[in-house]
């Protein structure tokens, strides 16, 4: 079986990598600072025990790479993206699920971040579709995945449970040949 294990990669603002546990601390005070920017959509973990026990599952599941979004300069974790239900032989697929945290929002990072994961995708991982299930009201979500080439691809009632109810989703999805992925900076000065 393949390594699924993320590699860190560098673009032009952001850096992503791997979830660790020493970064507890720093991504349940984004999560609580952020709750607001995440309400109704996404319940990220808010304690150590919470964060520690997605991050072991981000670790240890095959069928799951997590990153977090870093700014380059400063280090500080703009938000998150995980591919999960990766499958592998004739569908060679995930599902994404990501959030921005509050002091980064609005600022390109993710989309930033979502095309280095994309190359990931596409690249190391060997998938050929990425798909993103997105509350219909989440605008900021849609944008984001729009800006990345996504195409709609349809409409699914009461299709994830969230927040104590089945909530419609729309369903988002991009395949490797419409991807415009770009190589990643660390990846471009190794083979330069």
């Amino acid at each position: 079986m393949p390594d699924t294990a993320p590699r860190p990669a560098d673009g032009s603002r952001v850096a992503i990598r791997p979830f660790t546990c020493a970064d507890s601390a720093e991504f349940t005070a984004r999560t609580r600072e952020s709750r607001e920017l995440h309400r109704p959509w996404l319940f990220p973990p808010a304690s150590d025990d919470a964060y520690r026990a997605y991050a072991k599952a981000l670790d240890e599941d095959p069928a799951r790479a997590g990153f977090l979004v870093c700014e380059r300069d400063s280090g500080a974790i703009a938000g998150f993206i995980n591919i999960n239900n990766i499958v592998r032989g004739g569908f060679r697929s995930g599902a994404l699920g990501y959030g921005s945290f509050a002091h980064a929002a609005g600022r390109g990072l993710m989309s930033e971040g979502l095309g280095l994961v994309m190359a990931y995708a596409f690249g190391e991982l060997g998938l050929h579709r990425l798909e993103a299930n997105i509350q219909p009201g989440n605008a900021p979500s849609i944008a984001l995945v729009r800006r990345a080439g996504f195409r709609l691809e349809g409409f699914s009632p009461d299709f994830l449970y969230v927040d104590g109810a089945w909530r419609d989703h729309e369903r988002w999805a991009i395949t490797a040949d419409m991807a415009p992925v770009p190589v990643p900076v660390s990846a471009a000065k190794a083979s330069g």
